[in-house]
């Protein structure tokens, strides 16, 4: 049989245009609407493009940034987790009341609240898989159950709904640098947050691509019962999964509280969807699947973009709202469309 009767009949040696080949990737429409946003903002405000400006939406797309990354892989593994919002307050909660109200060495309270966090993540992908409950309700309990938590257990505690004092407890300058800390080039500052979220998209985005754990990943998101059958353990690469949101929680719980010193007990709420929607505009699937840890990172650039820019241009903060609901539906539909023109089924 010839090379040519052998393209013919067989789609696997048929060369795919580069074209395609770039719109296959979940991120590029991501990216296009990021380079729109910075070009609008550009455009209105010269207080956008300073360095002072610049370092203002990278740290707010940062933290929004690090969640999104972890929500993606979680939607991507075919599950949803609306405690991530709440579950930043709590383990800034922790952390503040045990170093500030117990004498707890900060060192000490910070582990305890990433074990705390995790053992949260790891309930909720327990309960989800073992009851076959939709994860949208197991979180969605958990959320309410730590929102009450936070709010009632921290006033019986402090008699305040808010923890402060922290950068007086000892010890808390050392953590800082971790979690805190500012590299400064001028009027531009660098805060860790924004190298804790290229770290972790970086990481997120070799897993998923180059591991036997991302493939387990893509697998029991987009066929979960044909990926048992084959041997990817399901149910713990899901929980995996669920402690990884929480785990991401705890990480920007403690970027917030080092930088600020302080915390308040709805901190993080109503974050959640915000979270979602970064990942949905950096191209994940609802249905789980196919996305990217990048274009997740994308998508809370794009968030921070705009929601620093609205302020740098003196809009009406209300359009905020209208923008991100207005950005979902275009990210949905674009995705669509992009993945019809590829031929990348759903």
């Amino acid at each position: 049989m010839s090379a040519a009767t052998l393209t013919a009949t067989d789609e696997r040696v048929v060369r795919t245009h580069p074209l395609v080949v770039l719109l296959q990737r979940p991120e590029v429409g991501a990216a296009v609407a990021a380079l729109a946003i910075f070009i609008l903002f550009s455009s209105l405000t010269q207080a956008f493009l300073t360095p002072a400006g610049v370092s203002t939406w990278l740290y707010s797309a940062s933290l929004y940034g690090i969640m999104a990354v972890a929500v993606s892989m979680l939607m991507i593994g075919g599950e949803f987790d609306l405690s991530t919002g709440a579950m930043t307050g709590t383990s800034g909660l922790m952390v503040g009341v045990m170093a500030t109200h117990y004498e707890i060495n900060v060192w000490l309270a910070v582990i305890i609240a990433l074990v705390a966090s995790l053992g949260i993540g790891a309930w909720n992908g327990w309960i989800t898989m073992k009851t076959g409950l939709p994860s949208f309700i197991v979180t969605l309990a958990t959320f309410f159950i730590l929102q009450g938590i936070n709010l009632a257990v921290t006033k019986l505690i402090t008699g305040t709904v808010a923890i402060q004092g922290m950068s007086d407890v000892p010890g808390f300058e050392q953590v800082k640098v971790i979690f805190g800390s500012v590299i400064r080039f001028g009027d531009f500052s660098l805060r860790a947050s924004v190298l804790w979220w290229i770290a972790l998209t970086a990481a997120a985005t070799w897993v998923l691509l180059r591991t036997r754990a991302g493939n387990w990943v893509f697998a029991v998101g987009g066929q979960s019962h044909s990926a048992r059958q084959v041997g990817v353990p399901v149910v713990r690469t899901k929980i995996f999964l669920f402690m990884g949101t929480a785990g991401a929680g705890w990480l920007v719980g403690m970027l917030s509280l080092f930088d600020v010193g302080t915390v308040q007990a709805t901190t993080g709420i109503g974050q959640e969807f915000i979270y979602i929607i970064c990942a949905v505009v950096g191209g994940c699937l609802l249905t789980g699947g196919y996305g990217s840890a990048i274009g997740a990172a994308i998508g809370a650039l794009i968030y921070g973009m705009a929601l620093q820019g609205i302020v740098f241009a003196q809009w009406d903060n209300n359009w905020l709202k209208a923008f991100l609901g207005a950005m979902l539906l275009l990210a949905v539909l674009v995705n669509l469309y992009v993945r019809r023109q590829a031929g990348v089924r759903s």
